[in-house]
């Protein structure tokens, strides 16, 4: 199978797949093709890039499993840790970290949530804040 991408003579695009070239050609001869749009016959082929493959395959929608799982399980450590030792402040995250770093309150540690306009702005003021990937701590 092979794929087109096709432009009427009202340069209508549309795309349509024939079971090889010389099918495209035999049909566009017998005037069988037709925009999808206009009805107009008059259709040609626009330039595309060809559609290339491997021989092997590379499965690029898994990561390597080993260092996935080592990804994993540090991440779930960390989040561990952090709920542990850190207070859950929720959304009133910005009010907290502001009331910390302002009033020079003994260094209390605490997460929470922030939305990216509240981080900016947390960021111009000169306060630093560090994302960390929550993953869920289930086992397959």
């Amino acid at each position: 199978m092979i794929k087109y991408i096709l432009k009427c003579r009202n340069k209508h695009e549309f795309e349509s797949w024939f079971s090889n070239s010389r099918e495209y050609e035999k049909l566009k001869k017998k005037k069988l093709i037709e925009c999808i749009f206009c009805k107009s016959t008059a259709i040609n082929k626009t330039i595309m890039s060809p559609n290339i493959t491997r021989e092997k395959k590379k499965d690029f929608n898994t990561f390597k499993s080993r260092e996935f799982i080592k990804i994993n399980k540090d991440l779930i450590k960390l989040k561990v840790f952090v709920e542990k030792n850190f207070e859950f402040v929720g959304d009133k995250f910005p009010r907290q970290v502001r009331d910390i770093y302002y009033n020079n309150k003994k260094n209390k540690n605490i997460y929470g949530t922030v939305s990216s306009n509240e981080r900016k702005e947390l960021e111009e003021e000169g306060i630093e804040l560090t994302s960390v990937p929550w993953v869920i701590n289930k086992k397959n």
